[in-house]
């Protein structure tokens, strides 16, 4: 089944009221705990298990492992194995991944202007 063309041009808050399966599926990935946090963090580049952990703070090792599992299946970001010893892995943004950077921004600039820090 293919979008109408209207679905491109419509307001956020008309594709909302219809259950746009755009936003739908967005925020089933985005609305997850960590997931912004870490596609933020890899927004500076590519970064080892450990590396994104501190970064992110917080995440367990196990929920860390999930996202970045998760990411890669929706070809957010690629996992990469270096040989070693020791043996080395990096997780990195694709193009889809950086692609989420305006998006992020512009949230980014919305909690500072709207919400008030604990």
């Amino acid at each position: 089944m293919t979008e109408s063309p209207e679905s491109h041009t419509a307001t956020v808050g008309e594709r909302c009221a219809r259950g746009d399966r755009g936003l739908v599926r967005a925020f089933s990935v985005l609305g997850k705990r960590w997931s912004g946090l870490v596609i933020g963090t890899l927004m500076n580049g590519p970064s080892g298990f450990r590396e994104l952990s501190r970064a992110v703070g917080g995440v367990s090792d196990s929920v860390l492992s999930d996202r970045l599992s998760e990411l890669c299946e929706l070809g957010l970001a690629t996992r990469r194995v270096e040989p070693g010893p020791p043996i080395s892995v990096t997780y990195e943004l694709t193009e889809a991944g950086y692609g989420l950077a305006p998006a992020l921004q512009e949230i980014a600039t919305w909690s500072d202007k709207f919400l008030v820090d604990d």
